[in-house]
């Protein structure tokens, strides 16, 4: 929702919880359009997502004074916090190598207004994608990457994210495997998509491999990026299934409309402050 904001919760599950952010809203004057929590019973833990209306009320909220009146609270009932703002929109860098079909449905989704980001940069291994960049509008940085250069090329990286103050990097098939240190810049800030057929159908020749097995279900996974291979928290997955009737190229067009989905749903729960991450899983609040 336009001129929102949106509180995030995790913390140790207890009683009182939903009624004491509750009424610290309601003493505020805070106008709740919508509140959703869950609760992990092995680990604990609670979770919980509120947001609520900044327009259209007799007075404005006052969201200094709300965050500084709601941090004792936090602390009496050790929260994890967060509160965000929709007027800020967040900035997002898009990766991509030679596969275009989620970079281009990205972008086509982010000019239709979908995701409510910044899209300052675009930055690819290889030139395939400048073309796309531009007639969207969207610097491109072609940014070589091999074995005996890929320090050097990442720093190249770096400074483009550091001056375009991006958030989050989202891998719209990237196909290089980012450096523990790029990782530990952006803790849960880089978003990555690939096929599911791991770890069963390896190598740069999955579908094949799976047509040769004949399989009937084809998926593709998008998760959070970590320093383990494709272990990340997982955000979201969907599956097509596969007939005889299917060729190769049957197997590879539908792998690449999951992907296009998968990836694009993953992006705008992010940007929409729907998702919680706690060890190697995630909460996505509807």
């Amino acid at each position: 929702m336009k001129d929102s904001a949106v509180l995030l919760i995790t913390c140790p599950d207890q009683k009182g919880l939903v009624a004491a952010v509750s009424n610290e809203l309601y003493r505020f004057g805070a106008n709740i359009i919508h509140a959703d929590q869950h609760r992990d019973h092995d680990e604990g833990l609670f979770f919980m997502r509120v947001e609520w209306s900044l327009g259209a009320q007799e007075q404005a909220f006052d969201l200094q004074a709300f965050s500084e009146a709601f941090a004792p609270l936090a602390r009496q009932y050790n929260m994890d916090s967060q509160l965000h703002v929709s007027e800020i929109r967040p900035r997002v860098a898009l990766f991509v190598s030679q596969h275009l079909h989620c970079l281009a449905d990205l972008l086509h989704r982010h000019q239709m207004g979908e995701l409510e980001c910044e899209i300052p940069l675009i930055i690819s291994n290889h030139a395939d994608g400048e073309p796309l960049a531009k007639f969207y509008g969207i610097p491109f940085h072609h940014v070589p990457l091999t074995a005996a250069n890929k320090a050097e090329g990442e720093a190249k990286q770096f400074a483009l994210l550091e001056t375009a103050d991006v958030e989050l990097v989202v891998l719209a098939r990237y196909m290089q495997i980012l450096s523990p240190e790029f990782v530990r810049r952006y803790p849960g800030g880089v978003i990555n998509v690939h096929h599911s057929f791991l770890p069963a159908f390896i190598g740069a020749r999955p579908y094949h491999a799976a047509y040769k097995r004949g399989v009937k279900l084809i998926g593709a996974t998008s998760h959070y990026v970590t320093e383990e291979l494709d272990d990340g928290p997982i955000i979201e997955q969907d599956v097509a299934r596969i007939s005889h009737r299917d060729q190769v190229e049957d197997l590879i067009a539908k792998g690449r409309d999951l992907e296009r989905v998968v990836l694009s749903r993953a992006v705008r729960w992010h940007l929409d402050r729907r998702i919680l991450r706690y060890g190697n899983k995630t909460v996505i609040f509807d």
